[in-house]
């Protein structure tokens, strides 16, 4: 089992979507739940076992035993077992806050956020290019269908134009990928970054356009200024479920970002070294002036937590333009911590909205909640971790994000938008949370019922996310060595 750990992130969640789609299972609430909690438990196993495992070098894991660069290659190291890890611990929370209601409404909706962890792992252990664009496709056809989930008119509407969006990124992909094969012979990304040094001049102006496409591309994932606009309608508009899962799709255009960018035009890449750093670090601190505009203009909840992730992307990619060791370890532990925080700040927004009635996540007075202290620590504490207070995971890697563009020429800048965006939040998340559980109207409280498995999906999350306070010297020690082993050998030009 253990020379097969690369793959069983991806088989695992696969096989067991597809056993959700026999009609045994489209009629039985409960079996269909029993065998998606072990699909899901099963994948978190296998990952932690898989992370810990690659602690002992990388592991390349061939299909059909067929050599690179001809066959498919699947790269387990400790970056991508951290991100696999973290999509599954995400899917888990999701997976206990849907069977509130989300898992009764559809029978294959629990098969989709299976098929979607399957794609998301996908991309972050594949070794090729081409097939980075078919994971891609899986866990884009996976969130298509868990986008429209419940329907509903506006629901559709910011489907069909996050659809549209990525149809154009999978022909921009495609595009790129053939402009890359033509004068690479090569989609084996590894392979490419040795090949990519020994380019002719007539061959460099094909090559970098095929790597503009790519940047476009991994920054549509992303979010990245101008390719921002997909994301506030789409999360605003998904159920709370999806939109907490989602979390993870901008940190898989970062990621990709990270892998690709990082291998192929890293300090020993002749003319095309650093190629796209500007780009990103500029883009990125675009990303995050919108985000912090859309925070001030938000009127509900579930606008300001979307303006969150957006801003969260945007800090991620002005890293990636900074092209250090050290930003690569703080972009790590980052990444986990703003994608479980928002993820959690999700399905919190869902339960105040449920014990409001009518008036839902809407920032006005209304009457008192009818868990109002459980409800209201739970916002402040998380409120509190995604501003970056201490001693809480946020305030842990914003520290990290201060210290990690140190000498570098954006530095000041990259310091005064990082923490400008923390006072917005602070301003932002504090009259939200002022006006919904101090400016109360008189009344009695609303009796919308909240079911346990709500709470059970938020107080995993929030578990993991305190979880990263006190395990935050080894896990900052794992990403260091994650950074390290991938980054350093490229940087300094020891290729792969």
């Amino acid at each position: 089992m253990i020379n097969h750990l690369a793959i069983l992130p991806i088989l695992v969640p696969v096989v067991f979507a597809a056993l959700l789609l026999l009609p045994y299972f489209a009629v039985r609430l409960q079996a269909r739940r029993l065998l998606s909690a072990t699909g899901f438990v099963l994948t978190l196993l296998c990952s932690v076992l898989l992370a810990l495992h690659v602690q002992s070098g990388t592991q390349l894991y061939l299909l059909g035993d067929w050599p690179a660069p001809f066959g498919i290659v699947l790269v387990a190291d400790r970056l991508s077992a951290a991100f696999v890890v973290l999509s599954s611990v995400l899917m888990i929370g999701g997976w206990l806050y849907s069977c509130s209601r989300d898992d009764t409404q559809e029978p294959f909706f629990l098969a989709l956020l299976l098929f979607l962890l399957m794609g998301v792992n996908g991309a972050f252990l594949t070794g090729d290019l081409f097939n980075l664009f078919v994971f891609f496709e899986i866990l884009l056809i996976s969130s298509y269908g868990l986008l429209i989930h419940g329907g509903g008119k506006n629901r559709i509407r910011a489907a069909l134009h996050y659809v549209l969006l990525n149809l154009v990124g999978s022909a921009l992909f495609l595009l790129a990928l053939a402009l890359l094969y033509s004068q690479l012979g090569s989609l084996q990304i590894a392979d490419m970054g040795m090949r990519i040094k020994q380019l002719s001049q007539s061959q460099l102006w094909i090559v970098q356009s095929a790597a503009g496409l790519l940047l476009i591309v991994f920054g549509l994932k992303a979010a990245m200024l101008p390719f921002h606009f997909w994301l506030p309608a789409a999360y605003k508009q998904a159920s709370p479920v999806v939109a907490c899962v989602f979390a993870m799709m901008t940190k898989v255009g970062i990621y990709s970002l990270f892998r690709v960018f990082t291998t192929l035009f890293g300090d020993d890449a002749g003319q095309l070294a650093g190629f796209g750093q500007n780009v990103l670090m500029v883009t990125g601190l675009l990303t995050i002036a919108v985000a912090g505009a859309l925070l001030l203009a938000s009127a509900d909840l579930r606008s300001i937590v979307a303006a969150l992730v957006l801003m969260s992307a945007g800090t991620l990619l002005s890293l990636l333009g900074v092209g250090s060791i050290a930003a690569d370890n703080a972009l790590l532990y980052y990444t986990v911590h703003s994608t479980i925080a928002t993820g959690a700040m999700f399905l919190l927004v869902d339960i105040i909205s449920t014990q409001r009635g009518n008036l839902a996540d809407r920032i006005a007075r209304g009457r008192r909640l009818s868990n109002q202290l459980l409800t209201g620590w739970a916002f402040a504490l998380l409120a509190l971790a995604i501003i970056g207070m201490p001693p809480l995971s946020g305030f842990i890697g914003k520290i990290q994000l201060l210290q990690a563009v140190q000498g570098n020429p954006w530095q000041f800048v990259f310091w005064g938008m990082l923490l400008l965006g923390s006072l917005l939040v602070l301003i932002v998340l504090s009259r939200a949370g002022s006006t919904v559980f101090w400016r109360l109207l008189p009344g009695q409280s609303n009796v919308n019922a909240l079911s346990n498995w709500q709470w059970a999906g938020l107080a995993w999350l929030l578990a993991c996310l305190f979880g990263l306070v006190f395990a935050a010297e080894p896990l900052l020690q794992y990403f260091a060595a994650a950074t390290s082993e991938f980054s350093a050998p490229l940087r300094q030009g020891g290729g792969d």
